[in-house]
């Protein structure tokens, strides 16, 4: 029996965004304090903290005192520098652990571990010079869509290929960042599964939630899925597979594609995940209650859904609609704390709840 961390410690989450200013407050809840460290000032996560670091990841010295004083780490980001993870590991540890960012970090390790666990993703090749690019469309064809390996999110570093001859100018478009070219997937839906397994090895896993972008950015996760009995089975079960081969800790957003060949996994986050916000509404444990009960040895809470949600992010200036939304009834509002609103920036979220079906 796994001994959770009492009440009153601390967790250290890296960044400062509104995934960890909403972790910062499961965490509360639960009698813990979140300190926050983030590069940025001023990060929305710092209104609801109990401390704030503001230093980068280079600073070995600030990411040490960080780690003196808390009790467990965590992230809500994939994209931290290695260097300063291996200092933080040193001291204190890591969760989810070091694998699964790894392979999230790299869509050819991601690509490569999920092939190797027998699970079916879009076709792909990997893409470093002009002349892997052009064996690459001969391999994969048109349309199809090139991507950095790293640091891409919410559709950036991403250049589309309607025929074979956009190859020279996506290729282009990467600036020399080693790149992966994926094939278009005949999909019906997107969905995703949010998932946790916890110290003990027990796994939980929310119901599917299917997912419609706008821009490369997620604009409405709806439950329930429009899916079969055998689909929502798989799919949980996919993900509970990925979640055990990395043994992995907290919490897992994984996007699949639903296709008449089956289901496709997209890619996965290690992670709270956006898709996952219409927990918060829709079941008595949400997603980032979850994650910390995950990474503190808490048993798993109940995620099972008690209503019918659609989550709609509001993206910059969507937020200028927000008495509109404050008048709907069955409305939830989860505002990011975030002062500016600019294209493409998620300021918000709302989940429209319903008696489940």
């Amino acid at each position: 029996m796994t001994k959770p961390l009492p009440s009153g410690a601390v967790i250290g989450i890296l960044g400062g965004g509104q995934l960890g200013r909403m972790l910062a407050v499961a965490a509360a809840r639960l009698g813990y304090k979140a300190h926050i460290y983030e590069p940025a000032a001023n990060p929305p996560a710092a209104d609801v903290a109990h401390a704030l670091t503001t230093a980068s990841y280079e600073d070995a010295g600030a990411l040490r005192a960080f780690a003196q004083s808390v009790d467990v780490i965590t992230y809500e980001f994939e994209n931290i520098p290695t260097s300063a993870l291996d200092l933080l590991e040193s001291l204190k540890p890591i969760r989810p652990g070091r694998r699964a960012l790894a392979v999230s970090q790299d869509r050819v390790a991601e690509k490569t571990f999920l092939n190797d666990l027998g699970l079916t993703t879009a076709p792909w090749a990997s893409v470093e010079t002009a002349e892997e690019m052009t064996a690459a469309v001969e391999k994969i064809g048109a349309p199809a869509i090139l991507k950095t390996t790293r640091l891409g999110y919410d559709g950036k570093g991403q250049a589309r290929l309607r025929e074979a001859s956009d190859a020279e100018s996506a290729f282009a478009a990467m600036q020399g960042a080693p790149a992966i070219l994926e094939g278009f997937v005949n999909f019906t839906a997107e969905v995703s599964v949010i998932a946790a397994r916890g110290l003990d090895g027990q796994v939980s896993a929310y119901d599917p939630g299917e997912n419609i972008h706008r821009e490369g950015i997620l604009h409405t996760t709806t439950v329930p899925a429009t899916l079969r009995p055998a689909q929502r089975q798989d799919a949980v079960l996919l993900a509970a597979r990925i979640l055990n081969a990395l043994d992995y800790v907290g919490v897992m957003g994984v996007e699949l594609f639903v296709t008449p060949q089956g289901l496709l996994v997209n890619e996965i986050a290690p992670r709270v995940h956006n898709s996952g916000h219409w927990t918060q509404n829709g079941c008595a444990v949400d997603q980032f209650e979850q994650h910390i009960r995950a990474v503190t040895g808490w048993p798993l809470g109940d995620g099972s859904r008690h209503s019918d949600v659609v989550m709609e992010n509001l993206i910059g200036d969507d937020i200028t609609r927000l008495p509109d939304y404050a008048r709907e009834p069955g409305t939830a509002i989860h505002l990011y704390g975030k002062a500016e609103a600019r294209p493409g920036r998620k300021m918000a979220h709302i989940n429209r709840v319903k008696p489940r079906s």
